[in-house]
């Protein structure tokens, strides 16, 4: 059988292969999802790694239906988003545009420091210029940002869609990073029960628990790690060339003599990795809020140790460890029996389990000690032995004697 022929992989749907502009991604769709009241449908975590857990496969159709599994998961730790303002988003004929928005009068220090627009906030602005009034501080005309909540409300008919400002925090982590991010919490439900709820969360924090539950289908969304500047046959998985040929790590033909152009579509050397990248339709396996039921006690690898909230995802994750991760609820059509699992066990459990782990990390010094006991023992049974070992050796050396004289008589 003649084999497969691949002149390139890599799908032709990603292009240009060029570096994220932003490190911090988000979602620019979102689905629409019936309440009975409104709820954020996105959220923000950053990936602390992966590990193994292990459950009873429960996909009725699978070959291990019933057995116990491994299953490779991913660790995101969540620390509260602080809600810091909320926008209010009117449609016209070039999409959305934004009428207002209120933001808190005291933000934090570390998100004073990433927006600059808040550096100047606290001294109350009472001059008013081309473009703005004294309700207003933007520049821009239709667009007024506001103190108070309760100016936005006059938008009400008007508005489409309302979302919230929220401030990261990954100064709450051990990441080693202060510097807040900045990005938009979209609601369900209607414009009454979004500005309702918006009002309610105004200057306040929401929780992981708040938005997403066990078992829930997601899609998450990162920028993956970076490699540099890489050959076609690293990036594109290209055949290496024979030994007699010109070059070896390249195409062998680029482009034909007319037209005289090199196509989008030849393997070319280039940035590789550091691209935004999607994937959907991960199942959440825990949302737990105490990090020790999964953190060792020394610290995950390359990230630390857990301080806050954390949901585990089945599956992997794009991006290395400490990278932003955005959070959705899943937009595509959801196979229900997909990574379906029952009898699921955390590595530690319970605070008993940590306990039980400490104690036996303090118990080593003692095996050490015994390890010591046998070894000074033992050499101390190896004289015994050496004097055994030579009474034995006379003891045979007189009997060949004895046999000799034995024989001469």
């Amino acid at each position: 059988m003649v084999g497969g022929h691949k002149p390139r992989s890599g799908s032709l749907a990603y292009y240009p292969r060029v570096r994220a502009k932003r490190q911090l991604a988000n979602f620019s769709t979102y689905p629409t999802i019936k309440t009975e009241s409104s709820k954020p449908i996105n959220f923000f975590g950053f990936k602390a790694g992966m590990t193994t857990i292990f459950g009873k496969n429960a996909q009725e159709k699978s070959v291990n239906f019933g057995t116990e599994t491994a299953i490779p998961a991913t660790i995101i730790e969540c620390p509260p988003i602080k809600i810091i303002g909320a926008r209010v988003y009117k449609k016209t004929t070039d999409g959305l545009k934004a009428l207002g928005e209120a933001t808190i009068e005291k933000p934090g220090k570390h998100l004073r420091d990433k927006v600059k627009a808040f550096k100047k906030q606290g001294k109350k602005q009472t001059k008013t210029t081309k473009g703005s009034s004294a309700e207003g501080t933007s520049k821009s005309e239709g667009t007024k940002t506001y103190s108070k909540f309760e100016d936005l409300e006059k938008f009400k008919e008007k508005a489409v869609k309302v979302v919230l400002l929220s401030e990261l925090q990954p100064s709450a982590t051990g990441i080693g990073k202060k510097k807040a991010d900045v990005a938009e919490l979209t609601l369900n439900g209607t414009i009454e029960q979004q500005l309702a709820f918006a009002k309610e969360k105004f200057g306040k924090e929401i929780r992981i628990n708040d938005v997403f539950e066990v078992q829930e289908f997601i899609d998450v969304r990162a920028v993956n790690k970076g490699k540099g500047f890489q050959g076609p046959v690293k990036r594109f998985g290209i055949k290496i060339q024979r030994p007699k040929a010109k070059k070896h790590r390249a195409v062998g033909s680029i482009s034909p003599w007319h037209p005289a152009t090199v196509m989008w579509t030849v393997p070319r050397p280039g940035q590789m990795g550091y691209h935004t990248r999607t994937e959907y339709n991960k199942r959440i396996l825990f949302v737990e809020n105490d990090p020790k039921t999964i953190s060792p006690p020394q610290g995950l690898v390359n990230y630390g140790i857990l301080k806050n909230d954390f949901i585990v995802v089945s599956g992997s994750v794009p991006g290395p460890a400490k990278r932003t991760i955005a959070l959705r609820h899943a937009i595509r059509k959801v196979d229900k029996n997909l990574a379906k699992y029952t009898d699921l066990q955390l590595p530690y459990g319970t605070e008993e389990k940590v306990e039980a782990v400490k104690e036996e990390k303090k118990s080593e010094p003692a095996k050490e000690k015994k390890t010591e006991e046998k070894v000074e023992k033992k050499e101390e049974a190896k004289p015994e032995k050496k004097e055994v070992k030579e009474k034995v050796k006379e003891a045979k050396a007189e009997a060949k004697e004895e046999s000799k004289g034995a024989e001469k008589k």
